[in-house]
């Protein structure tokens, strides 16, 4: 059996093919949103959320080093992940592409923590930031949820490079 190093170290790896590999795996879709010390709300998509404890609540995800939006985040120590509702593709969308402001004629509403929450998403999670670490080309942000919602909508899925909603099968309900 091979070590844990052995295993790790692998010079000819090819970034595009393992890119290609993490697409088959799907994901929800999330926009993750804080405000600028004035005010101004911030946000990009993102699909690397995930859960980390129910006690104390955490969850993660993490953002590009190379991102534009990356000091705000760093700097604010809250945040909110809003998780879409398969109907929000173009909401998707639109925080995904490089627009000046992307808060543009986009209907949103200040939580509890004063973080932008965009109304008809299966959940959203006000955090805020409990740890930063560096994980390769991203920093992992782990954020304390303060306040949630959820609802029983059909969520957004993203996998294989393009955005898509869940099958339901018969047998097994949302819930």
């Amino acid at each position: 059996m091979m070590s844990f190093e052995e295993a790790s170290v692998n010079t000819t790896f090819d970034a595009s093919h393992f890119r290609h590999a993490l697409g088959r795996f799907a994901t929800g879709v999330t926009i993750v949103t804080t405000t600028m010390p004035d005010g101004t709300p911030v946000g990009l998509t993102a699909n690397s959320f995930n859960s980390v404890s129910l006690s104390p609540p955490l969850v993660l995800w993490s953002i590009n080093k190379r991102s534009r939006s990356l000091e705000v985040f760093e700097t604010s120590g809250r945040f909110a992940i809003n998780v879409l509702c398969a109907d929000q593709m173009p909401l998707a969308a639109r925080f995904a592409s490089p627009v000046p402001d992307r808060f543009e004629g986009v209907e949103w509403r200040a939580g509890r923590g004063g973080m932008p929450i965009f109304d008809g998403c299966v959940a959203w999670f006000e955090c805020t930031l409990a740890f930063k670490y560096e994980g390769g080309d991203h920093f992992i942000f782990v954020g304390e949820v303060m306040d949630l919602h959820h609802c029983d909508r059909v969520p957004l899925l993203y996998a294989g490079g393009a955005y898509g909603v869940p099958t339901p099968h018969p047998d097994l309900a949302l819930g």
